[in-house]
């Protein structure tokens, strides 16, 4: 909301207002600080390769991010596997960093996707949070930003569905949330991507496997979790969690 006062000299002052419940549990830095970034955009696209000679080897060991081949609508693929990502030990500053080197010295020109791949990641593990993922998308020059043609979001979880379906247009500017393709399954991904353009990890292999065969696991919902349908039949008379077997078995005296 946007409001103007003026004063007797004709001079007037805009400001604005953002009214956000208390009880929604979002963090408002994002837009109480959108001010102040606009302000040094100019200044930020100067310097936001300032890193490219950082040392990054450690998270380049853990492949987190890579760039692979082309998707079918001639895209260059960044892939980025979450479960790679060791939240916990990595700095919010040296996440940004690392990105802004990679873009800088394997993305330098032309436009690109990426492949997010969210199978089995762990919040508190590997997830480093929306604000930050924000923040260092926002710190990225416009010109790259234009650059990023689609996001390909594999294995989303349902929280991560509903998290970006109610708070995305929110915390995903300049237009990223519509830019965001849901693949609940690798075979929907070769629709977009020739299985050749890029590597793909055993364990998100399984993963898509297991969810293949528990498809309720889309939703949140595990009809085994205990994987009790796994457990081989025993042999004999004996069976368990079965009380009346128990309870015939036993002789009374009078």
């Amino acid at each position: 909301m946007s409001c103007s006062s003026g004063s007797g000299q004709g001079r007037s002052d805009d400001f604005s207002v953002f009214v956000l419940a208390s009880d929604l549990g979002i963090d408002a830095r994002p837009f109480l600080d959108q001010h102040n970034n606009n302000e040094h955009d100019e200044e930020e696209e100067d310097q936001w390769h300032d890193c490219s000679n950082e040392d990054f080897s450690d998270l380049e060991s853990l492949q987190i991010l890579r760039v692979a081949g082309f998707d079918k609508s001639s895209n260059r693929i960044l892939r980025i596997v979450g479960k790679y990502f060791p939240a916990p030990v990595v700095s919010a500053e040296r996440l940004k960093k690392y990105v802004f080197q990679k873009i800088v010295n394997e993305l330098p020109e032309g436009p690109f996707c990426v492949v997010y791949m969210h199978s089995t990641v762990h919040k508190e593990d590997n997830s480093p949070g929306m604000t930050i993922l924000r923040w260092i998308y926002e710190g990225l020059p416009s010109i790259v930003k234009d650059r990023l043609q689609v996001v390909y979001f594999v294995h989303p979880g349902l929280r991560s569905r509903l998290v970006l379906a109610t708070l995305g247009r929110f915390f995903l500017s300049g237009g990223v949330y519509w830019k965001i393709k849901y693949i609940s399954r690798l075979q929907y991904l070769w629709e977009y991507v020739r299985k050749e353009e890029i590597e793909v990890p055993e364990f998100v292999k399984d993963h898509d496997d297991v969810l293949e065969n528990r498809p309720l696991t889309d939703y949140g919902i595990e009809p085994d979790p205990m994987h009790l349908s796994e457990i081989p039949a025993m042999a004999g008379s004996y069976s368990f969690g079965r009380h009346e077997d128990r309870w015939a078995s036993r002789e009374y005296t009078t």
